[in-house]
């Protein structure tokens, strides 16, 4: 991938410790991968993937000289990257009419003013998820399958790692809507994969 582009240079007295004094390409080189695959969970589609992937880079290196450390170099990367899948996803949205079951009605099935069940954060049980194959599959589709705005939080937190706070950044979202979203994805999931898990 890798846009040819000649450096804006190093930008230091805001980055992070761990950031600083590297060049854009260093910092391209160090984060292209995991936003690659950020954008391809979100996609599902290598080569628009790959695209969008490199369109990030691209927008980043134009706003580099203005980018002030309000956050992690990663973060700001993930937001510029997720504004592009979004854009993706409404060019989509304009060739096809989407329909579907109501995901957001399994998931709002909790009594109202109920605290909600906790769900397990399953990246913390990989031998669970991976022990099989088919099931490591299977969680891949379930994550695919997610409606938009519980994928995103779900692939920021269980398969990127990043905090609350992060997520929030990111996304635009207040704390307590991540909270919600994680959630109910997560209990999506496991309504999805309970019959490979138990099975």
């Amino acid at each position: 991938m890798g846009a040819t582009v000649s450096s804006p240079g190093r930008i230091d007295h805001h980055m992070e410790n761990e950031d600083r004094g590297l060049s854009f390409e260093e910092l391209v080189a160090r984060y292209e991968r995991r936003i690659y695959n950020l954008v391809y969970r979100q996609v599902g589609d290598p080569e628009d993937a790959a695209d969008l992937t490199q369109e990030t880079f691209v927008k980043a290196f134009r706003a580099f000289d203005r980018f002030r450390g309000e956050s992690s170099v990663f973060t700001w990367l993930c937001r510029i990257a997720l504004n592009l899948c979004k854009n993706r996803f409404r060019q989509r949205d304009r060739m096809r009419a989407v329909a579907g079951v109501s995901i957001e009605e399994m998931a709002e099935s909790e009594e109202p003013g109920q605290a909600p069940q906790e769900v397990a954060d399953w990246s913390q049980s990989p031998e669970l998820l991976y022990e099989r194959r088919e099931l490591a599959d299977r969680v891949q589709e379930a994550i695919a399958d997610l409606p938009h705005e519980y994928r995103t939080v779900v692939i920021l937190r269980d398969l990127q790692h990043l905090s609350y706070q992060e997520i929030a950044e990111v996304t635009g979202l207040t704390l307590e809507n991540v909270k919600t979203r994680l959630h109910r994805g997560r209990l999506v999931l496991r309504r999805k994969l309970e019959p490979y898990v138990h099975g």
